[in-house]
């Protein structure tokens, strides 16, 4: 019996507790990004969004982050892994904002049975706004095929190259990078504000169909 859930407990479940990214007003999960199914690929393409991965640089690879979270993509497959993730959500404390969650920080969704588990766990935490981004548009087309996101669920497909839109999908809203136009869509205001989304929220917005987020 796996009794009665605590921090402990899911913490051991899902390998971590959840991180704290400067730029996020909220907690957020990570996977390591030599993980990613379709990154791993763009991240060898120059002129991609992938080219220079933030998540392999930077204080993930000072503090050997990839290697470190390499072996939290296998708990996904543990029992517990959605009532833990559930539990972590929500007792998260007040250090940050717990009306918003963001998904993969670092990482990418593995699998279509890892999508139908991230979209159980937003069931079963109303309460929160969940944004995930994601380059796996195979995987969410064929969710889409068959079910909806919930309401507190944003999916952002992110689009593979600089200065280029994600494909359009029902039910989902797109992401891009831009470097040498003007914005693609709502215009990221990080870049203006040290790097922090502060009192911004237009990420979890699904009324805001593209956001461009500037090159750096």
């Amino acid at each position: 019996m796996f009794g009665q859930m605590n921090k402990t407990k899911a913490i051991l479940t899902i390998g971590s507790g959840l991180s704290q990214t400067s730029k996020m007003p909220c907690y957020s999960f990570n996977l390591s990004a030599m993980h990613c199914k379709t990154g791993s690929k763009l991240a060898k393409i120059k002129g991609s969004v992938c080219d220079g991965c933030y998540a392999l640089k930077g204080n993930y690879a000072r503090y050997k982050h990839p290697l470190k979270m390499m072996p939290k993509t296998d708990k996904i497959k543990h029992p517990f892994w959605v009532p833990s993730m559930v539990y972590l959500i929500n007792h998260q404390g007040n250090q940050r904002d717990k009306g918003y969650f963001r998904w993969h920080d670092s990482g990418d969704i593995q699998s279509l049975d890892h999508l139908k588990k991230i979209v159980e766990i937003c069931k079963q935490t109303p309460s929160v706004k969940h944004w995930l981004p994601t380059r796996e548009y195979k995987i969410i087309r064929e969710f889409l095929f068959w079910e909806f996101f919930p309401d507190n669920l944003t999916v952002r497909l992110s689009a593979h190259m600089i200065d280029k839109l994600p494909p359009k999908m029902r039910g989902a809203c797109g992401s891009t990078v831009t470097k040498d136009r003007a914005p693609l869509g709502l215009n990221c205001p990080a870049n203006t504000q040290n790097g922090q989304c502060l009192d911004c929220r237009a990420c979890w917005d699904k009324t805001k169909k593209v956001i461009s987020y500037n090159y750096h």
